[in-house]
């Protein structure tokens, strides 16, 4: 007994300490024990269900409690007592009542000596852990710090306080290297559960980073005076910002370029030298895309209509899309290299951006009067067709044979002008086509890049 009070005493000293150094509720070690033990018991000493145990918080003394029925007749003594020794134990005890009964524990000290030790640094493994998680999972989408521990096949592990955590390589700026040792700035892309412990991955490519680099490194950011409404990047190489001013008086790009651009490139000093493009955002969609294209001139946006829903795409939003006129001399700014500066403009906005120069626009405006004329010349062939009913079949963007043939009688037939002659029309049109070939078979999309002046950015 003497040897089982020394061990108590210890275990009591354990759990004390280790509540005290790793931060955690000395209830949930009590508690954790009590159910190791009772589950060791089973299997040492063929325990019952009915068992439970009680570590004493202040002695450490292990008791185990059997609960068992009242009943007449006792059938089984495990689960079952007799009214008279109940009334032994508590003189109100009535037949079909439950009560616990102390039951001697036999080499519990034994038990309890292999089990604690083992239980005790697996629940505070899963306390870290669960801790570890709890602080990382609220700073998902924040920047942290952290020290480079060592390189696996590309990825950097690096150490997070008491946690690791790891930046991919697909989530490095290219050409970046560290070695052990380095501190590093990063954005928390994820945090996940695992068998092994939280997985906490980090990011130096994503956008939000950018966005939280401006918060901790441009007070007006900081305090809510100008908002970054939106980024776009391509990762050590360009980026384009969009931020918007909550004061009149407040000039959103100057205040995060800073004075002689200095906030500005503290920023692009931890991007590898990432140039960065600042632009003030606007809630006017053909403002905002010539302004996204900065540092290129913009003679006009011009919204386009959407195309018509192929068969099965109904209820499908499609992307917005605008047509960007430049000057001739504008036109490879606009573009950048590789398409760079039409590709960010297009992320940063979400709209569809063609480009085109003013002589390419021109071009096309000739290209399809002339088409438009030469259709008109071939409707006016047809039989029994009217020079109104030219002008209503312009007016559908029917403005030639090969249009008509194309639209089919059920959509010739919608137009007011034509009515029951639609039928005849496509007839007399398809005849025209097979003698003389298409005219203006399809109407030249604006939206499409031209070969020579245009490119297109989604």
């Amino acid at each position: 007994m003497a040897e089982a009070g020394v061990m108590n005493r210890e275990l009591l000293t354990v759990i004390q300490q280790i509540a005290g150094e790793k931060g955690i509720d000395k209830e949930v070690l009590f508690e954790a024990l009590e159910s190791a033990l009772l589950s060791a018991s089973k299997k040492t000493m063929g325990a019952a269900d009915n068992v439970r145990m009680h570590l004493d918080r202040a002695t450490g003394a292990l008791k185990v409690y059997q609960r068992k029925r009242v009943v007449e007749e006792v059938t089984d003594p495990k689960v079952e007592i007799s009214l008279a020794e109940a009334k032994a134990l508590n003189p109100e005890a009535e037949l079909g009542d439950e009560l616990e009964q102390e039951l001697a524990p036999k080499e519990f000290g034994r038990i309890a000596a292999q089990t604690a030790k083992q239980v005790i640094l697996q629940r505070v493994r899963e306390a870290e852990r669960e801790g570890i998680y709890s602080e990382f999972i609220g700073k998902e989408g924040q920047i942290v710090r952290g020290v480079v521990h060592r390189i696996e096949k590309r990825n950097v592990i690096m150490e997070m306080g008491k946690a690791e955590a790891v930046l991919p390589e697909r989530e490095q700026i290219p050409g970046e290297r560290y070695n052990p040792g380095d501190r590093v700035r990063a954005y928390v892309l994820e945090v996940k559960k695992s068998s092994k412990g939280p997985q906490i991955t980090l990011s130096r490519t994503h956008p939000g980073y950018l966005a939280r680099l401006f918060e901790t490194e441009i007070p007006e950011v900081q305090e809510g005076i100008v908002l970054v409404k939106a980024v776009a990047r391509e990762p050590g190489e360009r980026a384009k910002v969009a931020v918007a001013s909550t004061k009149r008086d407040v000039d959103p790009i100057g205040a995060c370029v800073g004075l002689r651009g200095t906030r500005i490139q503290v920023i692009s000093r931890d991007l590898r030298g990432e140039k960065i493009d600042i632009v003030e955002w606007s809630y006017d969609a053909t403002t905002f895309v010539a302004r996204a294209l900065s540092p290129a001139k913009v003679s006009s946006v011009a919204v386009l209509e959407p195309p018509p829903a192929a068969e099965g795409e109904e209820g499908q939003e499609h992307q917005p899309a605008v047509l960007v006129t430049v000057p001739d001399n504008q036109l490879s700014l606009a573009i950048g290299k590789k398409g760079q500066n039409a590709r960010l403009a297009a992320k940063l906005t979400g709209i569809r951006i063609d480009i085109k120069s003013e002589s390419a626009v021109e071009a096309d405006r000739v290209r399809l009067e002339e088409e438009l004329a030469e259709g008109r010349a071939a409707l006016a062939e047809l039989p029994e067709i009217t020079p109104a009913l030219v002008d209503k079949l312009v007016d559908a963007a029917l403005h030639s044979p090969a249009l008509l043939v194309q639209a089919g009688v059920e959509r010739v037939a919608q137009i007011p002008a034509v009515g029951d002659k639609a039928e005849r029309l496509v007839a007399a049109a398809r005849d025209w086509v097979e003698q003389h070939g298409p005219v203006a078979e399809e109407v030249p999309e604006a939206v499409a890049p031209a070969e020579e002046g245009g490119a297109s950015a989604k």
